[in-house]
């Protein structure tokens, strides 16, 4: 349902200018989608590019940017004779006429993701130095992009993705274990193509912009070991089946098989994507203030700290003096336990704006969005969505209990019973989560 007309307390003035619902929305948008276009492949792959190889060009890559990234490719390169194979999720596909894009799911692996796997695998056989490997890779590739370990099947790693999505687990560690259970992650992709070189070029979707977590690393070699990934497992009371202590007993990929020749390059991060968040928020008369791109935790609390941080803004001018815009990126987590029953529908985004907009209890002149950039929350339609200071009044018009739906992890039904869901379909890149807290 459409959100109700503004009211006065609806309103607030601020800088000499009166800033209501509607306008308060429509600044938000502006801010979450400039961020998103910042990260689009067309506008940055490019200028990252190399001279072409004096041998073939051979193209692979994983990640919910990975069509649009082999697209950016082909039209940057429309002369250069090239071949390869790329995967994204399902969705997410964009023409191409020189490299193969296939699907596979998200954000547990399917057989497509093994076929995928392979099909990369083989692609990149039987190189030579004078050949370059170009490895497009993005956020979602650790899905998309699965090859079981000697002695593992697809199931295996199904059922054990499915627990460390559940147990609050952050991705560094969630990829870690995936690294060493995998026959393409943690570098062995890289190993496949020497002596050719690779050059990876990556969107960040990862807290701290690590290679290594980045896609879970396919092409980077892994310090780690599987002593560690196992300690991730038994921290988090993941039961491990005697398969995977017998995968993970095997050692870690050698530095030296890689080609030395190889480059690792971020073409976008979730800094670059706030900055033009905060240049977009300037252009709306509003003060942008980073407070990070790599926040973490449980979202609903951080959403608390977010509250407390915007309603120190608000009254006392702390950390930003109003009108402002208090930005933040990186990947919270939500844990699903068991004394919790049943989770309802929702995402990271969602469950962090129901909490925060408890957490300021309908204060006046607080405005927030939040969203993942590659435009779905989880595994829901909707990239996230928008609270106002009448949402918690909204929502309980319509009967429903905000505290109790938080509860139940059910954020997604109640910000699509109260019309603040955002939809923007998939949009072909990722750089992790926006989130912008508009304060007057």
């Amino acid at each position: 349902m459409p959100s109700a007309p503004s009211s006065p307390a609806d309103r607030a003035v601020s800088g000499g200018h009166e800033w209501h619902d509607d306008s308060a929305r429509l600044a938000l948008r502006r801010i979450f989608d400039a961020a998103v276009r910042s990260a689009l492949p067309e506008r940055v792959l490019a200028r990252h590019l190399p001279p072409p190889p004096r041998g073939q060009c051979v193209v692979v890559g994983a990640g919910k940017a990975a069509a649009s990234m082999a697209a950016a490719l082909e039209q940057a390169w429309h002369d250069v004779p090239m071949r390869g194979v790329v995967v994204t999720r399902d969705g997410h596909v964009v023409p191409t006429s020189r490299i193969r894009v296939m699907e596979a799911a998200h954000p547990v692996p399917d057989s497509r993701s093994e076929d995928a796997a392979r099909a990369m695998l083989e692609a990149v056989r039987g190189l030579g130095p004078d050949d370059l490997v170009i490895a497009l890779i993005s956020g979602g590739g650790s899905a998309l992009m699965e090859l079981p370990a000697p002695g593992l099947t697809l199931a295996d790693l199904r059922e054990l993705n499915q627990a460390l999505l559940h147990s609050g687990a952050d991705i560094a560690d969630m990829n870690l274990v995936r690294r060493h259970l995998s026959d393409i992650k943690g570098g062995r992709l890289a190993m496949a193509a020497a002596p050719a070189p690779v050059l990876t070029l990556a969107i960040s979707d990862v807290p701290g912009d690590s290679p290594l977590t980045i896609a879970s690393g396919p092409t980077v070699p892994d310090p780690t070991t599987p002593a560690e990934a196992l300690a991730v497992l038994q921290r988090r009371d993941i039961t491990v089946t005697p398969r995977i202590l017998h995968a993970l007993a095997r050692p870690a990929p050698p530095r030296a098989l890689m080609s030395p020749a190889s480059r690792y390059v971020l073409i976008s991060t979730p800094m670059m994507a706030l900055k033009a968040a905060a240049d977009a928020a300037r252009g709306l008369g509003l003060t942008p203030l980073i407070l990070g791109d790599a926040l973490e935790g449980e979202s609903r609390e951080a959403a608390i700290i977010m509250a407390g941080i915007a309603q120190s803004a608000r009254h006392h001018d702390v950390p930003v003096a109003g009108p402002a815009v208090l930005l933040s990126g990186g990947e919270t987590t939500v844990t699903i336990r068991a004394r919790d029953g049943a989770p309802g529908r929702g995402g990271r985004n969602t469950e962090f704006l129901l909490s925060l907009a408890l957490g300021l209890k309908g204060e006046a002149g607080i405005w927030a969005i939040a969203g993942d950039s590659d435009g779905i929350d989880g595994t829901e339609d909707a990239a996230g969505a928008i609270i106002t200071p009448d949402t918690l009044s909204r929502a309980r018009m319509l009967g429903l209990d905000p505290r109790e739906v938080l509860h139940r992890h059910d954020s997604y039904t109640l910000f699509d019973a109260t019309g603040d869901l955002v939809r923007t379909g998939p949009t072909m890149t990722n750089v992790n989560d926006i989130r912008a807290i508009m304060v007057l």
